[in-house]
Protein backbone atom coordinates (compact mmCIF):
# COMPACT_ATOMS: atom_id res chain seq x y z
CA UNK A 1 0.00 0.00 0.00
CA UNK A 2 1.43 3.37 -0.85
CA UNK A 3 0.41 6.76 1.42
CA UNK A 4 1.24 9.82 -0.49
CA UNK A 5 4.35 8.44 -2.58
CA UNK A 6 5.36 5.86 0.66
CA UNK A 7 4.91 2.56 1.39
CA UNK A 8 3.76 1.70 4.70
CA UNK A 9 6.59 -0.51 5.13
CA UNK A 10 8.64 2.95 5.08
CA UNK A 11 6.63 4.64 6.54
CA UNK A 12 7.01 3.16 9.53
CA UNK A 13 11.09 2.33 9.30
CA UNK A 14 11.34 6.29 8.91
CA UNK A 15 8.84 6.31 12.59
CA UNK A 16 11.09 3.60 14.17
CA UNK A 17 13.89 5.54 13.12
CA UNK A 18 12.52 8.80 14.45
CA UNK A 19 12.10 6.77 17.72
CA UNK A 20 15.18 5.16 18.19
CA UNK A 21 17.00 8.82 17.66
CA UNK A 22 14.48 10.36 20.36
CA UNK A 23 15.09 7.28 22.76
CA UNK A 24 19.10 7.61 22.10
CA UNK A 25 18.70 11.75 23.26
CA UNK A 26 16.95 10.87 26.16
CA UNK A 27 19.40 8.19 27.06
CA UNK A 28 22.38 10.72 26.42
CA UNK A 29 20.58 13.13 28.04
CA UNK A 30 19.79 11.05 31.50
CA UNK A 31 23.63 10.60 31.28
CA UNK A 32 24.36 14.23 31.70
CA UNK A 33 21.78 14.75 34.00
CA UNK A 34 23.48 11.69 36.32
CA UNK A 35 26.65 13.68 35.94
CA UNK A 36 26.20 16.92 36.94
CA UNK A 37 25.28 15.54 40.24
CA UNK A 38 27.86 13.15 40.60
CA UNK A 39 25.46 10.30 40.47
CA UNK A 40 24.11 11.17 44.10
CA UNK A 41 22.15 7.93 45.30
CA UNK A 42 18.52 8.19 44.62
CA UNK A 43 15.60 6.85 42.57
CA UNK A 44 16.16 6.12 38.94
CA UNK A 45 12.39 6.46 37.21
CA UNK A 46 11.08 6.83 33.46
CA UNK A 47 8.01 9.51 34.40
CA UNK A 48 8.54 12.63 37.31
CA UNK A 49 6.19 11.84 40.24
CA UNK A 50 5.47 15.22 40.16
CA UNK A 51 3.99 15.62 36.85
CA UNK A 52 0.67 14.78 35.66
CA UNK A 53 1.10 11.75 34.04
CA UNK A 54 2.91 10.62 37.42
CA UNK A 55 -0.13 11.91 39.42
CA UNK A 56 -2.64 10.05 37.42
CA UNK A 57 0.28 6.57 36.72
CA UNK A 58 0.55 4.06 40.03
CA UNK A 59 3.64 3.23 41.90
CA UNK A 60 5.63 1.30 39.48
CA UNK A 61 9.27 -0.05 39.65
CA UNK A 62 11.20 1.88 37.58
CA UNK A 63 8.68 3.46 35.81
CA UNK A 64 7.02 6.09 38.36
CA UNK A 65 7.40 6.99 42.18
CA UNK A 66 3.61 7.54 42.34
CA UNK A 67 2.61 11.08 43.96
CA UNK A 68 2.05 9.89 47.46
CA UNK A 69 5.77 8.68 47.61
CA UNK A 70 7.33 11.34 50.11
CA UNK A 71 4.14 11.37 52.48
CA UNK A 72 4.35 7.07 52.62
CA UNK A 73 8.08 6.59 52.42
CA UNK A 74 8.87 9.14 55.87
CA UNK A 75 12.41 9.13 56.36
CA UNK A 76 13.56 5.76 55.12
CA UNK A 77 14.99 6.72 51.75
CA UNK A 78 17.09 8.78 53.59
CA UNK A 79 17.85 6.06 56.03
CA UNK A 80 18.58 3.29 53.62
CA UNK A 81 21.23 5.58 51.66
CA UNK A 82 22.50 6.96 55.07
CA UNK A 83 22.36 10.41 53.87
CA UNK A 84 19.51 13.15 54.25
CA UNK A 85 20.02 14.43 50.83
CA UNK A 86 19.15 11.84 48.04
CA UNK A 87 18.57 12.22 44.28
CA UNK A 88 15.37 11.70 41.74
CA UNK A 89 16.60 11.28 38.00
CA UNK A 90 13.79 10.77 35.52
CA UNK A 91 13.93 10.58 31.71
CA UNK A 92 10.64 11.66 29.96
CA UNK A 93 9.71 13.53 28.71
CA UNK A 94 12.60 15.06 29.23
CA UNK A 95 16.02 14.86 31.49
CA UNK A 96 15.21 15.86 34.83
CA UNK A 97 17.12 16.22 37.91
CA UNK A 98 15.74 16.81 41.74
CA UNK A 99 17.43 16.31 45.19
CA UNK A 100 15.12 15.80 47.67
CA UNK A 101 16.16 17.28 51.42
CA UNK A 102 15.63 16.12 54.96
CA UNK A 103 18.82 18.06 56.33
CA UNK A 104 17.59 21.33 58.57
CA UNK A 105 21.15 22.80 57.73
CA UNK A 106 20.48 22.83 54.64
CA UNK A 107 17.39 23.57 54.32
CA UNK A 108 17.53 26.98 56.09
CA UNK A 109 19.93 28.37 53.54
CA UNK A 110 17.43 27.41 51.02
CA UNK A 111 14.77 29.24 52.53
CA UNK A 112 16.46 32.04 54.01
CA UNK A 113 18.68 32.49 50.95
CA UNK A 114 18.31 35.99 48.91
CA UNK A 115 18.50 37.27 45.40
CA UNK A 116 16.01 34.49 44.30
CA UNK A 117 18.64 31.98 44.26
CA UNK A 118 16.15 29.27 45.67
CA UNK A 119 12.42 29.99 43.80
CA UNK A 120 9.71 28.51 43.85
CA UNK A 121 8.58 26.49 40.53
CA UNK A 122 5.06 28.54 40.03
CA UNK A 123 3.99 25.89 37.14
CA UNK A 124 3.34 23.70 39.79
CA UNK A 125 0.71 25.67 41.20
CA UNK A 126 -1.49 26.41 37.80
CA UNK A 127 -4.43 25.02 39.54
CA UNK A 128 -4.56 27.42 42.13
CA UNK A 129 -4.61 30.09 39.91
CA UNK A 130 -7.51 29.18 38.28
CA UNK A 131 -9.75 32.35 39.62
CA UNK A 132 -6.64 34.64 39.40
CA UNK A 133 -3.03 35.02 39.98
CA UNK A 134 -2.76 35.15 44.02
CA UNK A 135 0.06 35.13 47.15
CA UNK A 136 0.71 31.26 46.76
CA UNK A 137 1.63 31.58 42.91
CA UNK A 138 3.89 34.55 43.27
CA UNK A 139 7.46 35.35 43.54
CA UNK A 140 9.75 37.96 43.68
CA UNK A 141 8.30 41.90 44.14
CA UNK A 142 4.50 40.41 43.09
CA UNK A 143 4.66 38.32 45.95
CA UNK A 144 6.36 41.15 48.35
CA UNK A 145 3.15 43.32 46.94
CA UNK A 146 1.05 40.31 48.23
CA UNK A 147 2.49 39.72 51.47
CA UNK A 148 2.30 43.81 52.21
CA UNK A 149 -1.13 43.72 51.27
CA UNK A 150 -2.14 40.89 53.83
CA UNK A 151 0.23 41.19 56.52
CA UNK A 152 -1.41 43.71 58.39
CA UNK A 153 -4.45 41.36 58.66
CA UNK A 154 -2.69 38.92 60.45
CA UNK A 155 -2.05 40.63 63.95
CA UNK A 156 -2.58 40.64 67.55
CA UNK A 157 -6.26 41.76 67.45
CA UNK A 158 -7.37 39.79 64.61
CA UNK A 159 -5.95 36.42 66.59
CA UNK A 160 -8.15 37.80 69.35
CA UNK A 161 -11.24 38.27 66.87
CA UNK A 162 -10.18 34.62 65.74
CA UNK A 163 -10.48 33.19 69.34
CA UNK A 164 -13.98 34.63 70.17
CA UNK A 165 -15.04 33.54 66.42
CA UNK A 166 -14.38 29.81 66.92
CA UNK A 167 -15.40 29.63 70.52
CA UNK A 168 -18.50 30.96 69.37
CA UNK A 169 -19.01 28.60 66.52
CA UNK A 170 -18.13 25.91 68.57
CA UNK A 171 -20.52 26.38 71.57
CA UNK A 172 -23.22 26.96 68.37
CA UNK A 173 -22.25 23.42 67.51
CA UNK A 174 -22.73 22.22 71.13
CA UNK A 175 -25.84 24.09 72.13
CA UNK A 176 -27.98 23.82 69.05
CA UNK A 177 -26.60 20.92 66.58
CA UNK A 178 -25.91 18.68 69.36
CA UNK A 179 -28.43 19.88 72.04
CA UNK A 180 -29.65 16.76 74.16
CA UNK A 181 -27.37 13.98 72.55
CA UNK A 182 -25.22 12.54 75.08
CA UNK A 183 -23.40 10.82 71.95
CA UNK A 184 -22.68 12.58 68.79
CA UNK A 185 -21.37 9.73 66.03
CA UNK A 186 -19.84 11.19 62.74
CA UNK A 187 -18.95 8.94 60.06
CA UNK A 188 -16.01 10.95 58.70
CA UNK A 189 -14.96 13.97 61.09
CA UNK A 190 -14.09 15.90 58.28
CA UNK A 191 -18.01 16.52 58.04
CA UNK A 192 -17.42 18.16 61.23
CA UNK A 193 -14.03 20.18 61.08
CA UNK A 194 -14.54 21.32 57.17
CA UNK A 195 -17.42 23.40 58.38
CA UNK A 196 -15.91 24.48 61.62
CA UNK A 197 -12.51 25.90 60.08
CA UNK A 198 -14.51 27.46 56.73
CA UNK A 199 -16.88 29.30 59.31
CA UNK A 200 -14.12 30.37 61.22
CA UNK A 201 -12.05 31.93 58.31
CA UNK A 202 -15.40 33.58 56.99
CA UNK A 203 -16.44 35.23 60.48
CA UNK A 204 -12.48 36.22 61.38
CA UNK A 205 -10.96 36.71 57.81
CA UNK A 206 -14.09 37.76 55.69
CA UNK A 207 -16.61 39.37 58.32
CA UNK A 208 -19.12 36.62 57.05
CA UNK A 209 -20.54 34.75 60.07
CA UNK A 210 -22.59 31.47 59.24
CA UNK A 211 -24.22 29.76 61.32
CA UNK A 212 -24.94 25.80 61.72
CA UNK A 213 -28.33 26.17 60.56
CA UNK A 214 -27.84 28.66 57.58
CA UNK A 215 -25.16 26.67 56.17
CA UNK A 216 -27.71 23.70 55.32
CA UNK A 217 -30.17 26.49 53.42
CA UNK A 218 -29.21 26.91 49.97
CA UNK A 219 -29.57 30.71 49.60
CA UNK A 220 -31.69 32.35 46.93
CA UNK A 221 -29.90 32.66 43.31
CA UNK A 222 -27.55 29.54 44.42
CA UNK A 223 -27.85 25.50 43.72
CA UNK A 224 -25.12 24.88 45.71
CA UNK A 225 -24.26 26.22 49.54
CA UNK A 226 -21.14 27.75 50.24
CA UNK A 227 -19.42 25.16 51.89
CA UNK A 228 -20.64 22.55 49.56
CA UNK A 229 -19.25 24.71 46.62
CA UNK A 230 -16.08 25.40 48.25
CA UNK A 231 -15.46 22.13 49.15
CA UNK A 232 -16.13 20.60 45.78
CA UNK A 233 -13.58 23.05 44.18
CA UNK A 234 -10.97 22.27 46.38
CA UNK A 235 -11.22 18.69 45.71
CA UNK A 236 -11.43 19.02 42.27
CA UNK A 237 -9.19 21.84 41.42
CA UNK A 238 -7.12 20.33 38.59
CA UNK A 239 -10.04 19.13 36.66
CA UNK A 240 -10.31 22.52 34.14
CA UNK A 241 -6.87 21.94 33.80
CA UNK A 242 -7.48 18.93 32.03
CA UNK A 243 -10.98 19.22 30.74
CA UNK A 244 -12.55 21.43 28.13
CA UNK A 245 -15.39 22.85 29.59
CA UNK A 246 -17.43 21.54 27.08
CA UNK A 247 -16.57 18.18 28.36
CA UNK A 248 -17.58 18.86 31.80
CA UNK A 249 -21.28 18.32 31.34
CA UNK A 250 -20.66 14.74 29.72
CA UNK A 251 -20.55 13.29 33.35
CA UNK A 252 -22.25 13.83 36.88
CA UNK A 253 -19.62 14.01 38.77
CA UNK A 254 -17.82 16.58 35.65
CA UNK A 255 -21.23 18.54 35.75
CA UNK A 256 -21.19 19.22 39.85
CA UNK A 257 -17.70 20.62 39.47
CA UNK A 258 -18.67 22.82 37.08
CA UNK A 259 -21.61 24.15 38.90
CA UNK A 260 -19.17 24.20 41.74
CA UNK A 261 -16.95 26.71 40.03
CA UNK A 262 -19.87 28.65 39.02
CA UNK A 263 -21.17 29.16 42.13
CA UNK A 264 -18.29 29.68 43.78
CA UNK A 265 -17.03 32.45 41.47
CA UNK A 266 -20.61 33.98 42.02
CA UNK A 267 -20.14 33.63 45.71
CA UNK A 268 -16.87 35.44 45.68
CA UNK A 269 -18.23 38.00 43.42
CA UNK A 270 -21.33 38.62 46.06
CA UNK A 271 -19.25 38.88 48.81
CA UNK A 272 -17.43 41.77 47.05
CA UNK A 273 -20.06 43.65 46.56
CA UNK A 274 -22.01 43.40 49.96
CA UNK A 275 -18.97 44.65 51.50
CA UNK A 276 -18.40 47.39 49.32
CA UNK A 277 -21.47 48.55 50.06
CA UNK A 278 -21.72 48.08 53.66
CA UNK A 279 -21.68 50.67 55.72
CA UNK A 280 -20.48 48.71 58.79
CA UNK A 281 -16.36 48.99 59.87
CA UNK A 282 -14.49 45.69 58.50
CA UNK A 283 -11.14 48.03 58.99
CA UNK A 284 -8.84 45.23 60.66
CA UNK A 285 -9.54 42.18 58.25
CA UNK A 286 -8.06 40.15 55.74
CA UNK A 287 -11.07 41.39 53.40
CA UNK A 288 -11.02 44.27 53.82
CA UNK A 289 -7.12 44.61 53.63
CA UNK A 290 -7.58 42.94 50.21
CA UNK A 291 -10.52 45.18 49.19
CA UNK A 292 -8.50 48.50 49.53
CA UNK A 293 -5.69 47.35 47.51
CA UNK A 294 -8.62 46.82 45.24
CA UNK A 295 -9.97 50.45 45.51
CA UNK A 296 -9.36 52.47 41.76
CA UNK A 297 -10.22 55.74 43.96
CA UNK A 298 -7.23 55.27 46.53
CA UNK A 299 -4.19 56.75 44.29
CA UNK A 300 -1.82 56.68 47.40
CA UNK A 301 -1.60 52.54 47.35
CA UNK A 302 -0.58 52.60 43.72
CA UNK A 303 2.51 50.42 44.58
CA UNK A 304 0.16 47.71 46.03
CA UNK A 305 -2.71 47.67 43.77
CA UNK A 306 -4.75 44.65 43.32
CA UNK A 307 -6.59 44.22 39.83
CA UNK A 308 -10.19 42.75 39.90
CA UNK A 309 -8.60 38.77 38.93
CA UNK A 310 -5.72 39.05 41.39
CA UNK A 311 -8.83 40.33 44.33
CA UNK A 312 -10.64 37.11 43.74
CA UNK A 313 -7.86 34.86 43.39
CA UNK A 314 -6.66 36.03 46.48
CA UNK A 315 -9.52 35.76 48.54
CA UNK A 316 -10.06 32.13 47.16
CA UNK A 317 -6.43 31.12 48.27
CA UNK A 318 -7.14 32.72 51.87
CA UNK A 319 -10.73 30.58 51.69
CA UNK A 320 -8.91 27.13 50.58
CA UNK A 321 -5.80 27.57 52.57
CA UNK A 322 -7.80 29.11 55.39
CA UNK A 323 -9.94 26.29 55.99
CA UNK A 324 -9.02 23.05 54.20
CA UNK A 325 -5.55 22.44 56.05
CA UNK A 326 -6.54 23.67 59.27
CA UNK A 327 -9.74 21.49 59.21
CA UNK A 328 -7.82 18.43 57.74
CA UNK A 329 -5.29 18.73 60.95
CA UNK A 330 -8.12 19.24 63.60
CA UNK A 331 -9.74 15.61 61.94
CA UNK A 332 -6.02 14.15 62.57
CA UNK A 333 -5.62 15.58 66.02
CA UNK A 334 -9.20 13.97 67.37
CA UNK A 335 -8.28 11.08 65.72
CA UNK A 336 -4.70 10.84 67.30
CA UNK A 337 -6.43 11.71 70.89
CA UNK A 338 -8.95 8.51 69.88
CA UNK A 339 -6.53 6.15 69.58
CA UNK A 340 -4.64 7.22 72.72
CA UNK A 341 -7.09 8.02 75.55
CA UNK A 342 -4.01 8.21 77.88
CA UNK A 343 -3.27 11.72 76.12
CA UNK A 344 -6.60 12.97 75.82
CA UNK A 345 -6.93 12.23 79.59
CA UNK A 346 -4.08 14.02 80.54
CA UNK A 347 -5.21 17.02 77.74
CA UNK A 348 -8.49 17.08 79.61
CA UNK A 349 -6.78 17.61 83.50
CA UNK A 350 -4.27 20.31 82.00
CA UNK A 351 -7.47 21.95 80.92
CA UNK A 352 -9.10 21.88 84.41
CA UNK A 353 -5.95 23.21 86.21
CA UNK A 354 -5.82 25.83 83.46
CA UNK A 355 -9.47 26.27 84.14
CA UNK A 356 -10.47 25.22 87.57
CA UNK A 357 -14.14 26.93 87.73
CA UNK A 358 -15.20 25.85 84.23
CA UNK A 359 -15.57 28.92 82.47
CA UNK A 360 -15.24 29.31 78.64
CA UNK A 361 -11.76 30.51 78.24
CA UNK A 362 -10.49 33.59 76.58
CA UNK A 363 -7.76 34.33 73.90
CA UNK A 364 -5.55 35.53 76.89
CA UNK A 365 -5.85 32.01 78.53
CA UNK A 366 -4.19 30.95 75.61
CA UNK A 367 -0.59 30.85 76.62
CA UNK A 368 -1.41 28.47 79.54
CA UNK A 369 -3.24 25.53 77.24
CA UNK A 370 0.05 24.63 76.35
CA UNK A 371 -1.17 21.25 75.84
CA UNK A 372 -3.90 21.81 73.17
CA UNK A 373 -1.23 23.75 71.39
CA UNK A 374 1.25 20.85 71.72
CA UNK A 375 -1.32 18.13 70.67
CA UNK A 376 -1.46 20.57 67.78
CA UNK A 377 1.65 20.82 66.77
CA UNK A 378 2.70 17.07 67.16
CA UNK A 379 -0.42 16.11 64.86
CA UNK A 380 1.37 18.87 62.64
CA UNK A 381 4.44 16.89 62.77
CA UNK A 382 3.25 13.62 61.85
CA UNK A 383 0.50 14.74 59.58
CA UNK A 384 2.13 18.03 57.50
CA UNK A 385 -0.30 19.26 55.10
CA UNK A 386 2.14 19.42 52.36
CA UNK A 387 4.68 16.79 52.19
CA UNK A 388 7.21 18.73 50.44
CA UNK A 389 8.19 22.07 49.28
CA UNK A 390 9.09 22.82 45.94
CA UNK A 391 12.18 24.81 44.70
CA UNK A 392 14.40 25.51 41.82
CA UNK A 393 18.24 26.23 41.38
CA UNK A 394 18.75 28.85 39.53
CA UNK A 395 22.87 28.70 39.78
CA UNK A 396 25.31 26.35 39.98
CA UNK A 397 26.18 25.38 44.15
CA UNK A 398 26.88 23.37 46.64
CA UNK A 399 25.39 22.19 49.87
CA UNK A 400 27.90 20.46 52.74
CA UNK A 401 25.98 18.30 55.23
CA UNK A 402 27.54 15.15 57.65
CA UNK A 403 26.50 11.23 56.78
CA UNK A 404 25.06 8.63 59.05
CA UNK A 405 28.50 7.87 59.80
CA UNK A 406 29.46 11.71 60.64
CA UNK A 407 31.67 12.04 57.47
CA UNK A 408 31.03 15.91 55.63
CA UNK A 409 29.44 15.25 52.92
CA UNK A 410 29.27 17.65 49.89
CA UNK A 411 26.34 17.57 47.76
CA UNK A 412 26.92 18.94 43.65
CA UNK A 413 23.80 21.21 42.51
CA UNK A 414 23.82 22.05 38.83
CA UNK A 415 21.43 25.19 37.74
CA UNK A 416 18.26 23.94 36.70
CA UNK A 417 17.93 21.20 38.83
CA UNK A 418 14.36 20.73 41.12
CA UNK A 419 14.67 20.61 44.90
CA UNK A 420 12.08 19.37 47.04
CA UNK A 421 12.13 20.48 50.71
CA UNK A 422 10.91 16.91 52.35
CA UNK A 423 8.77 18.14 55.24
CA UNK A 424 7.37 14.85 56.25
CA UNK A 425 11.20 13.25 55.74
CA UNK A 426 12.45 15.84 58.24
CA UNK A 427 9.59 15.30 61.04
CA UNK A 428 9.57 11.77 61.03
CA UNK A 429 14.31 11.94 61.03
CA UNK A 430 15.28 10.38 64.14
CA UNK A 431 17.84 13.17 64.35
CA UNK A 432 15.47 15.61 65.31
CA UNK A 433 12.73 13.78 66.60
CA UNK A 434 12.94 11.07 69.30
CA UNK A 435 10.25 7.95 68.37
CA UNK A 436 9.05 10.25 65.13
CA UNK A 437 6.53 7.38 64.50
CA UNK A 438 5.23 8.04 68.47
CA UNK A 439 2.29 10.40 69.06
CA UNK A 440 3.85 12.52 71.87
CA UNK A 441 2.44 15.77 72.57
CA UNK A 442 4.40 16.39 75.89
CA UNK A 443 7.87 16.91 73.08
CA UNK A 444 6.35 20.32 72.65
CA UNK A 445 6.32 21.15 76.25
CA UNK A 446 9.83 21.59 77.10
CA UNK A 447 12.68 22.31 74.27
CA UNK A 448 12.61 21.15 70.99
CA UNK A 449 14.60 21.75 67.46
CA UNK A 450 11.91 24.82 66.17
CA UNK A 451 14.35 24.37 63.21
CA UNK A 452 13.01 20.69 62.29
CA UNK A 453 9.43 21.77 62.69
CA UNK A 454 8.32 22.93 58.86
CA UNK A 455 4.39 22.68 58.59
CA UNK A 456 4.20 26.22 57.99
CA UNK A 457 7.33 26.08 55.45
CA UNK A 458 10.10 28.66 57.07
CA UNK A 459 11.71 31.41 56.12
CA UNK A 460 10.86 34.49 54.52
CA UNK A 461 7.93 32.63 52.68
CA UNK A 462 6.72 30.87 55.76
CA UNK A 463 2.86 30.80 55.93
CA UNK A 464 1.45 34.37 57.15
CA UNK A 465 -1.54 32.88 58.69
CA UNK A 466 0.58 30.49 61.29
CA UNK A 467 -1.20 32.21 64.70
CA UNK A 468 -4.33 32.30 62.94
CA UNK A 469 -4.49 28.26 62.65
CA UNK A 470 -2.36 28.05 65.66
CA UNK A 471 -5.17 30.24 67.54
CA UNK A 472 -7.62 28.40 66.02
CA UNK A 473 -7.09 24.97 66.64
CA UNK A 474 -6.07 26.18 70.80
CA UNK A 475 -9.78 27.13 70.85
CA UNK A 476 -11.58 24.12 69.26
CA UNK A 477 -9.34 21.71 70.82
CA UNK A 478 -9.99 23.58 74.38
CA UNK A 479 -13.82 23.98 73.75
CA UNK A 480 -14.08 20.48 72.76
CA UNK A 481 -12.12 18.10 75.03
CA UNK A 482 -13.44 20.19 77.83
CA UNK A 483 -16.92 19.08 77.15
CA UNK A 484 -16.33 15.82 75.19
CA UNK A 485 -14.25 12.62 74.97
CA UNK A 486 -13.47 11.15 71.52
CA UNK A 487 -13.06 7.75 70.69
CA UNK A 488 -12.97 5.63 67.11
CA UNK A 489 -16.39 3.88 65.86
CA UNK A 490 -17.33 0.76 66.65
CA UNK A 491 -17.90 -1.06 63.27
CA UNK A 492 -18.94 -4.69 62.68
CA UNK A 493 -16.82 -4.84 59.46
CA UNK A 494 -13.37 -3.96 61.63
CA UNK A 495 -14.52 -6.06 64.69
CA UNK A 496 -11.49 -8.59 64.58
CA UNK A 497 -9.18 -6.06 63.91
CA UNK A 498 -6.40 -5.19 66.09
CA UNK A 499 -5.15 -2.21 67.63
CA UNK A 500 -2.56 -1.21 65.29
CA UNK A 501 -4.80 -2.45 62.03
CA UNK A 502 -7.01 -0.06 63.47
CA UNK A 503 -4.68 2.96 63.80
CA UNK A 504 -3.44 2.39 60.15
CA UNK A 505 -7.52 2.31 58.47
CA UNK A 506 -8.11 5.39 60.88
CA UNK A 507 -5.13 7.21 59.97
CA UNK A 508 -4.79 6.37 56.12
CA UNK A 509 -4.10 9.84 54.23
CA UNK A 510 -3.33 10.85 50.79
CA UNK A 511 -2.48 14.05 48.73
CA UNK A 512 -4.74 15.90 47.57
CA UNK A 513 -4.34 20.04 47.78
CA UNK A 514 -3.43 18.96 51.40
CA UNK A 515 -3.18 15.97 52.77
CA UNK A 516 -6.52 14.44 53.36
CA UNK A 517 -7.16 11.66 55.33
CA UNK A 518 -9.55 8.71 54.18
CA UNK A 519 -11.95 8.23 56.53
CA UNK A 520 -11.78 8.96 60.07
CA UNK A 521 -15.61 7.52 61.99
CA UNK A 522 -15.36 9.40 65.46
CA UNK A 523 -17.87 8.97 68.44
CA UNK A 524 -17.80 12.48 70.24
CA UNK A 525 -19.76 11.77 74.20
CA UNK A 526 -20.85 14.93 76.21
CA UNK A 527 -18.55 14.12 79.96
CA UNK A 528 -21.00 14.34 82.71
Amino acid sequence: MIVTGLSLETLATLVGLVCVLRAFQLFLDFRRLLASIHHLPGYRTIISASSMLGHLIPPIPLLNLGHDHFWLSKHAPFAERGLDIISIATCWPKATGTLLIADVSVIKDIVWSRGGRFPKPLELYNALAFFGKNIIVSEGSEWKRYRKIVAPAFSERNNRLVWDATTQIMLDLFDTVWAGQQEVVVDHSVDLTLPIALFVIGAAGFGRPISWKEDAVVPLGHQLTFKDAIHTVSQNLVLPLLVPRWVMGLTKRFRRTRLAFDELHRYLTEMIHERQGSQQEHSHDLFSSLLSANDNNDSSKDDVKLSDSELIGNIFIFLVAGHETIAHTLSFAFALLALHPDKQEEMYQHIKRVLPDGRIPTYDDMPSLTYSSAVFNETMRMFPSASVVPKLSTEDTTFTLTDANGTMKTVVVPKGVELELDITGVHYNPKYWEDPFVFKPERFLGDWNRDAFLPFSAGSRGCVGKKFAETEAAAVLTLLISRYTISIKDEPQFAGETYEQRKARVLDARSKITLTPTRLPLVYRRRT
